[in-house]
């Protein structure tokens, strides 16, 4: 029979990884890899059951590649730390292994933005590939939103994981911050530039397409609030972006 190896990057999750940990307790193997955590979150995966690596941070993309490496199991499930598998998808992991008509697999994800799980805004069914045999997939570098890269036919699996990605108004706002300026780095690696006119053009639109395009309006006062954030995500990703491009520029009431 296949193993299987779930794997976790995690730094300073003391509040999420054992219920993580504890939520894939079915895989022959449960790996955390820490990235230096100055809280307890080593020690609370350990007393979950998991194997604990302690290193440092490459970003996401190559953290996840190292514990693809260090991980033991035929096959691979990428887990966060704020992600949790449902006893549904464990069956379905289950199901798939055996019957491997597909070396990789996406999964749906149902997450939570403060008080409510959401349905609409873009937010469902998300789905991301997770699992999959060793040596048919890698993840890729980009600073925000590495993803795992794979020229296999992709399976779906059914049952969703449950994502608790904002558990409160701070998180929103750190993440937010977090990730327009992982983004606008991104970018900018591709030979984008950004301005003041992009910035508010791009805001409008990411408010417009998660508030009706993808029927925001029927999430409640969340769907609104996560339409403002992907407008404000937006707008500081673009104006971060053409920061960038003038960093060591002199001020515009400098000589030249």
């Amino acid at each position: 029979m296949p193993t299987l190896s779930v794997v976790i990057a995690a730094r300073n999750e003391a509040a999420n990884i054992a219920d993580c940990v504890r939520s894939a307790a079915f895989a022959d193997e449960v790996l955390v890899l820490d990235s230096g955590s100055s809280d307890a979150t080593a020690d609370l995966a350990r007393a979950a059951g998991a194997r604990v690596i302690v290193t440092d941070w490459p970003g996401y993309g190559p953290q996840q590649n190292r514990a693809i490496d260090a991980s033991h199991g035929d096959w691979i499930y990428s887990l966060d730390a704020d992600e949790r598998i449902t006893p549904a998808l464990a069956a379905d992991i289950r199901a798939a292994i055996a019957a491997a008509e597909f070396d990789v697999f996406d999964v749906p994800r149902r997450s939570l933005f403060v008080h409510r799980f959401m349905r609409h805004s873009g937010w469902w069914p998300d789905r991301t590939r997770r699992l999959f045999k060793r040596d048919s997939a890698r993840f890729t570098t980009h600073v925000i939103h590495a993803n795992l890269a794979t020229e296999r036919p992709v399976g779906h699996l059914g049952a969703p994981m449950t994502h608790y990605s904002y558990r409160d108004l701070a998180s929103v706002l750190e993440k937010m911050n977090r990730y327009s300026s992982g983004s606008a780095r991104d970018l900018h690696e591709r030979g984008k530039r950004g301005s003041l006119r992009s910035a508010i053009a791009h805001g409008l639109w990411a408010f417009m397409r998660t508030y009706v395009v993808k029927r925001g309006f029927l999430d409640g006062a969340e769907g609104f609030m996560v339409a403002v954030v992907n407008a404000e995500t937006s707008y500081y990703k673009h104006l971060k972006l053409r920061e960038i491009a003038l960093a060591g520029q002199p001020y515009r009431d400098e000589p030249r």
